[in-house]
């Protein structure tokens, strides 16, 4: 049986993408590619040469971003390898996507071209390697991983708190999230073209088309089956909000699907196996991942009303402890017909009679990584499993 987990070439996979088979955990690359691979792990790739496409997306869209993400993914990383963390988690980039979308988040909400939003951003990453330790450390028990809830608790924090600084505070209201808008209900073809693009590129904060053009080849390049679990989210993002009646405007500007195209991909082929039982439970996350966009927007209104990636984690934190109870999505098989097996020690989350392949030292603050699903087997030679 093929065993789930944190593939350190790809993301939460059963498998390496083609074009980096040949990549082995010595072979990193060093710090750059660390770097490289945190701006991939914003689209579930740990690949450098997503990240490396992803940076050059942005920076069409403007380069002040595209040096806020890499530098928000450097100084993560950094902060990281400073602090100690196993190169487990530094390889596959797992410390620098949570702070680059953080610096990123700062950004957009404080305005590119202060020098306190620098500042501000690069305090903000080290606090987010701190509180991705920390949620690596608290979700170890259920096997789960922390994906963006680390730099989504910062961005919270920072909508809250910048009103109160004067030299932080926005100088105009900022990209709001989704709320109630007048406008027609439902978008023209050519709307929702834009929109089906729109939603890849809001991961970056961007109301693009190109740049989700080129996010998506990206994705696709680096993994056919990533991408075309991004391209199945974000058409159940554009279609799952019409058929709601949202108005088109929310619709095309893409703050309605972009978590969509996220939910997808986690469960169908990253977190779960890409089997045809997990495509319509992928899909159904991402319909539910779009209603649950606005809900989390009207609860985080008096802070902006901006969702940010909760109803991602949200959605896939749900789906993915549920699915353990449907053999048929993780690929366990059957449960046996016989006696009961044994159980397991009370609070553990690992069968009795299986050991868990998660790594790590319980001295090393967040440096654990807990493996989705268990195996009795032994990994492949070069393969290893890593949990964000």
């Amino acid at each position: 049986m093929r065993k789930l987990g944190w593939n350190i070439s790809r993301g939460w996979d059963v498998r390496r993408p083609k074009g980096l088979r040949r990549w082995r955990p010595g072979r990193t690359g060093g710090f750059p590619a660390q770097v490289l691979r945190g701006l991939g792990q914003v689209m579930l790739l740990a690949s450098p040469w997503t990240g490396a496409l992803g940076c050059l997306a942005v920076a069409l869209a403007d380069w002040r971003y595209a040096v806020y993400a890499t530098g928000g993914a450097a100084l993560g990383t950094g902060t990281a390898r400073v602090l100690g963390v196993s190169r487990d988690r530094l390889d596959p980039g797992l410390e620098g996507f949570n702070s680059a979308l953080a610096a990123l988040c700062c950004a957009v909400l404080l305005g590119p071209s202060r020098p306190s939003t620098a500042l501000f951003a690069a305090a903000g990453c080290a606090v987010v390697t701190v509180l991705t330790a920390a949620a690596v450390r608290l979700l170890r028990g259920w096997d789960l991983p922390p994906l963006t809830l680390p730099y989504c608790v910062l961005a919270v924090a920072v909508s809250a708190a910048a009103p109160a600084f004067a030299r932080l505070r926005p100088h105009d209201g900022g990209p709001t999230g989704p709320a109630a808008a007048p406008g027609p209900a439902g978008p023209h073809l050519e709307e929702a073209a834009r929109a089906f693009l729109h939603n890849v590129s809001q991961l970056f904060f961007l109301e693009r088309w190109y740049v989700g053009a080129l996010l998506l080849a990206a994705v696709l390049l680096a993994d056919r089956t990533a991408g075309l679990a991004a391209c199945a989210g974000s058409a159940t993002g554009v279609l799952t909000a019409w058929v709601l009646g949202a108005p088109a405007p929310l619709i095309a500007d893409g703050t309605m699907g972009c978590n969509a195209v996220l939910v997808a991909m986690a469960l169908y082929g990253v977190l779960l196996p890409a089997a045809p039982a997990t495509l319509p439970y992928a899909l159904l996350g991402a319909a539910t991942a779009t209603v649950l966009t606005p809900a989390v927007a009207a609860l985080l209104g008096p802070l902006g009303g901006r969702a940010f990636t909760w109803p991602f984690v949200l959605t896939t934190l749900c789906f993915l402890a549920a699915a353990r109870s449907f053999p048929r999505l993780t690929g366990r098989g059957e449960a046996p017909a016989g006696p009961v097996p044994r159980r397991a020690p009370r609070g553990s989350s690992v069968p009795a009679g299986r050991r868990s392949t998660g790594h790590g030292s319980g001295a090393e603050a967040g440096t654990e990584s807990v493996a989705c699903t268990v195996s009795t087997r032994s990994p492949a030679p070069g393969r290893t499993d890593r949990v964000p």
